[in-house]
């Protein structure tokens, strides 16, 4: 994965699935956290950010998807456990197929990473409100319909 440590900051370059039913978009996290994100997962060396998207919905759900383009890109600056983290985010619009179990049943929905339960669940833009949604552009990028790809920076 493009994930390195520098004297003051651990980069990381992570792509993110937005998937979105209606007025519903699918978050996850960890069994144990209270953060809530969108599913994706950091690139590895010589893979495109979109199959990134592909590949780890595959592997945490066993889930096909089609990316549909670039909605934003993101630079976000964050502590966490006593580091401070840059990572870069490219967040793609996902679509399912109409027999996805995702879209025919109400969840929530478990994955898997190693050593980690993942819970996947819909809320709708107005729950977002009340969520811990990392980062924190998100609960307002999620209803912006923009056809052009956005760019964020966020310091949380």
């Amino acid at each position: 994965m493009l994930s390195f440590d520098t004297p003051t900051h651990r980069f990381h370059l992570r792509a993110a699935a937005v998937i979105r039913q209606g007025a519903r978009v699918l978050l996850h996290r960890l069994e144990t956290d209270t953060i809530w994100a969108l599913p994706g997962g950091r690139v590895e060396p010589g893979e495109e950010s979109a199959a990134t998207v592909v590949r780890e919905l595959r592997e945490e759900l066993g889930l096909e998807a089609t990316v549909s383009r670039l909605l934003w890109v993101a630079e976000n600056f964050f502590p966490h456990a006593g580091r401070n983290y840059h990572e870069l985010g490219m967040y793609f619009e996902v679509t399912l197929p109409d027999d996805s179990p995702l879209l025919t049943s109400p969840g929530p929905y478990f994955g898997s990473e190693p050593g980690a339960v993942l819970r996947f669940q819909w809320f709708t833009l107005e729950e977002l409100e009340r969520l811990d949604v990392r980062p924190a552009f998100l609960t307002r990028a999620l209803g912006s319909t923009s056809p052009v790809p956005m760019h964020f920076v966020v310091r949380d």
